[in-house]
């Protein structure tokens, strides 16, 4: 099934899920542009995750409609594969390979997936570290990294698959305070290139900057969304003002 919708890099509709008994999320309806960056925030438990995850059925929906560039990635006949290898993922932790060095680990599913050759998908892994500043990096393994250097190889890892859009699920909350900036300097950098990027987040500085727009989830809904200004300085709701409120003071 195709959806109506254009220019819609992401559409979700009416999404529910459920984990048994407890509705995670209950009713979502959101649209990403092409190129657009849109920034999740809201408290722990409030279904930013499970949203994120449910984007490429990482996690199944219990109802709703998912449409990855007009495709249905909900229809049961989708080729779930074939919309998946336009979407890349980097969670929280960095799920590298510790007995590969950093090019096998860039190169592993460009050759297994995509049927790369070994030159090519080398030349593209080297491509790809030199866009997110480890090019002397090629041949050390993962425990010789800091953490935000592994963060940073696996954006590259999900950019030799040339995704149309990347989801970042708290992608810099596994990383000491002084590592932060390298990682979100490299997805801002993305963004400034017209990447397609929703991004679940509790780095509000970031969202203030490179968000397009923010949403703010609560309770398994979007309790508040729209320009970062807005939502940031001057929410509307008292539940964001309040969530905001007890970022600040943390």
């Amino acid at each position: 099934m195709t959806s109506a919708a254009t220019g819609s890099a992401i559409e979700i509709r009416d999404l529910h899920k459920s984990f048994g008994d407890n509705e995670v999320l209950k009713g979502i309806d959101l649209a990403v542009d092409l190129g657009q960056v849109v920034c999740i925030i809201g408290a722990s438990g409030s279904g930013k995750s499970t949203l994120l995850r449910c984007v490429n059925l990482l996690e199944q929906p219990t109802s709703g409609q998912i449409f990855i560039e007009g495709d249905e990635i909900t229809d049961p006949d989708a080729d779930v594969d074939g919309v998946r290898r336009r979407i890349g993922m980097v969670f929280q932790q960095f799920n590298l390979f510790p007995h590969l060095t950093v090019l096998r680990n860039l190169t592993i599913a460009q050759r297994r997936v995509l049927g790369r050759p070994a030159g090519e998908a080398d030349e593209v892994a080297h491509r790809m570290l030199e866009r997110v500043g480890l090019s002397d990096k090629a041949t050390a393994y993962p425990a010789h990294l800091s953490g935000g250097q592994q963060q940073r190889v696996a954006i590259a890892r999900s950019l030799c698959m040339n995704p149309d859009m990347m989801l970042f699920d708290e992608a810099t909350s596994a990383l000491d305070p002084e590592l932060v900036g390298e990682v979100l300097e490299v997805m801002r950098s993305l963004a400034e290139e017209g990447m397609t990027m929703l991004v679940v987040t509790h780095e509000m500085g970031f969202a203030r900057r490179v968000a397009d727009r923010v949403l703010f989830v609560d309770r398994g809904v979007i309790a508040e969304e729209g320009p970062p200004d807005q939502v940031l300085s001057h929410p509307k709701e008292a539940r964001t003002r309040e969530f905001l409120r007890l970022v600040v003071e943390h």
